[in-house]
């Protein structure tokens, strides 16, 4: 019931929907059926006097116009006498107006006590023209009563001798008009009743997409963003509107779960971050707490201490290294790209290359003048990150590590490939993320913390290339670096 009543008061608010359309239905419906009324009323008032007018001048036309002078003088009986007594109504007002203006009422007695006076003007306009251009007339009498008034010329030999003036009072035809009008203010009352009730109904019929579509919008929140509105309502404005929105919700979905995936990413970096400082630092507090027993004393035990400690310190500082270049990737740095020959990057970085993989086979198949745009430092840093993870996963002696680059004219790609121990398949999706690795104490043996790859993959994604993986246990393990390349008239030069 409370909510019957919410539903109704909700309906008849100013600011609802459905009032504002049903309220303008109705005004719109009111003003047509008040202007057809107008124009009826305008119609009929103009259909009955004209009507009235024709019937006084039909009347007038029958009778000579000789005998109008002698209306008063006539005792005879003729067919003209007794068609001009026959107009003695007392309804009917007849006037004799002279050339020279004078007007004398004709029929004078108790029920015709005389005619109304138009205009002197419109008098001498008909005397001189002897033509009346209008068919009638509405003036006054002196007591304020309104009369229809026609006007018919009197010519003798072609000459305008005087005006018959006739005049009826127009409230028998008000009396016919009033009732017409009170008709059809009673009907448009009753069709704006009518209209009021169907469009309650229409109305009702017509918003329930739009009111299905407010109880779907009132169950979505931060927690139900899967939802989604009907979009096959049958009303092509509201399926539209419902599209939009759903493509909102699934922007606003994405935008929650990038939110809660970024937090979660948060969490796990400071926790694998906070883990990554604390073993160094641990290791470092150890060995001063020893040296502070006293082996501080001893030199051999002072020089172990000491050579470990440094190594902890070189360890922390290439750990914060890397993640201060982390940071400065993720605040979108401004790269300056620049075209150039690539190979030229690799046959700078041979001897260092092969000074880092030690006793390992390279082998360098690099293709020259392979053009892209690339930032010189940046790819140095890709190369020698992608040739450390293989000299880190291959044999000291067996160990081969191949390095290759192609131009394909769309895009360089270049590869490094080892014959190391492989990557299983359920790692390979993760190797980008931060902090990860496949096997802890290796990496830990080498001295990383699983920011490399993602390092790299972040530079990549800035050169608007892409970084792909092929790997295999027991066989190696292939990087593939892919950037595009400048167009052909560069490439030409």
């Amino acid at each position: 019931m409370k909510q019957k009543q919410d539903r109704i008061r909700r309906f008849f608010e100013p600011n609802s929907l459905r009032f504002q359309l049903l309220s303008r239905s109705l005004f719109i419906l009111s003003g047509l059926l008040l202007l057809i009324g107008i124009v009826q009323y305008t119609f009929m008032k103009q259909f009955l006097y004209q009507n009235k007018a024709e019937s006084l001048l039909s009347q007038v036309r029958n009778i000579p116009y000789q005998l109008w002078e002698y209306t008063d003088q006539m005792q005879g009986k003729n067919e003209y006498v007794d068609a001009l007594l026959s107009l003695r109504t007392p309804d009917v007002q007849f006037a004799l107006v002279y050339t020279d203006g004078y007007v004398k009422d004709l029929f004078v007695d108790p029920y015709n006590k005389g005619t109304p006076r138009m205009p002197e003007v419109i008098y001498t306009e008909v005397l001189e023209s002897g033509v009346c251009d209008f068919k009638y007339k509405i003036t006054e009498d002196e007591h304020g009563g309104e009369h229809l008034v026609v006007l018919q010329p009197i010519k003798t030999d072609n000459k305008v001798t005087g005006l018959v003036q006739v005049s009826s009072p127009i409230g028998s035809l008000k009396n016919v008009l009033i009732p017409q009008l009170v008709t059809y203010l009673g009907a448009s009352l009753l069709a704006l009743l009518i209209g009021l009730f169907m469009y309650l109904s229409v109305l009702r019929r017509t918003l329930n997409p739009l009111s299905h579509m407010e109880r779907t919008v009132e169950h979505i929140n931060s927690g139900n963003l899967a939802q989604r509105l009907p979009v096959d309502q049958g009303q092509l404005e509201i399926d539209r509107v419902s599209i939009a929105f759903n493509g909102m919700l699934e922007r606003l979905e994405q935008s929650f779960k990038s939110e809660q995936e970024a937090k979660e990413q948060m969490r796990r970096f400071v926790a694998d971050a906070s883990h990554e400082l604390r073993t160094p630092l641990t290791s470092i507090r150890g060995f001063l707490e020893v040296l502070m027993r006293g082996a501080a004393s001893n030199p051999e035990r002072l020089g172990k201490a000491l050579k470990s400690m440094y190594g902890e310190a070189e360890r922390l500082h290439r750990l914060v290294e890397d993640l201060l270049s982390l940071a400065k990737l993720d605040r979108e740095p401004i790269i300056q790209l620049q075209s150039g020959a690539i190979d030229r990057v690799i046959f700078d970085m041979e001897q260092q290359l092969l000074l880092l993989a030690g006793d390992r086979t390279v082998q360098l198949d690099v293709e020259k003048e392979a053009l892209c745009l690339f930032d010189k430092d940046m790819m140095k840093q890709v190369i020698l990150n992608l040739f450390h993870n293989a000299v880190q996963h291959t044999n000291a002696k067996e160990g081969v590590i191949q390095l290759s680059l192609r131009y394909t004219g769309n895009c360089v790609e270049i590869d490094i490939k080892d014959n190391g121990v492989g990557i299983a398949a359920e790692h390979v999706p993760h190797l980008f993320e931060r902090f990860y690795r496949i096997d802890s104490s290796r990496t830990r043996k080498w001295g990383g913390a699983g920011l490399g790859l993602s390092i790299t993959k972040s530079i990549i994604d800035k050169h608007n290339g892409s970084l792909h993986v092929e790997s295999e246990l027991g066989k190696g393990t292939l990087f593939r670096v892919i950037l595009p390349s400048v167009n052909q008239s560069a490439g030409s030069k």
